[in-house]
């Protein structure tokens, strides 16, 4: 079975349409607060689906084509990165939970240079987990949605080539 380009990124664009809608459910009607790095995988769902839904529109013989997988394989690589960590820290969380600021403050009132790092160490509430389904958090399912993106994306070029 062979898919077309555009049936792939439309597949990504719902993808991380409805994961970016289920956080947002989770958020306001379960009640279930984002860390900072789920803040970040956030916006690399948001980023890949843009670039999955500019993909769609666009011509595939178009320049920008190729850029658009390398951008969603960027992307979809910073935000395994980030999972990456967020699952580390609730396999490992800190002994001393220090709950800092949020995401907003920080990147606001700290330069980038500082955000950044204050971002990745994480808070107590990065490691705590609040859901799972089917034994995974949301960390662990954001990290296997990303590894699967990631997959995707590098079989479409060799398949390209």
């Amino acid at each position: 079975m062979t898919f077309s380009k555009k049936t792939i990124r439309g597949a990504e664009f719902l993808g991380c349409s409805g994961l970016i809608a289920f956080a947002l459910f989770l958020q306001h009607s379960e009640g279930l607060a984002p860390c900072p790095m789920c803040i970040l995988q956030r916006y690399a769902f948001v980023l890949i689906g843009i670039f999955a839904l500019i993909s769609l529109i666009i011509s595939p013989i178009n320049i920008f084509a190729s850029a658009l997988n390398w951008l969603i394989i960027l992307f979809a690589g910073l935000g395994a990165g980030v999972a990456m960590r967020h699952v580390w820290l609730e396999h490992n969380p800190p002994e001393i939970l220090d709950c800092g600021a949020d995401l907003g403050f920080v990147v606001d009132t700290f330069p980038l240079a500082e955000a950044l790092p204050m971002i990745f160490r994480g808070t107590g509430d990065c490691s705590i987990v609040l859901w799972r389904f089917a034994g995974l958090s949301i960390a662990e399912w954001a990290l296997v949605c990303f590894t699967t993106i990631l997959l995707i994306e590098v079989w479409q070029i060799k398949r390209k080539n």
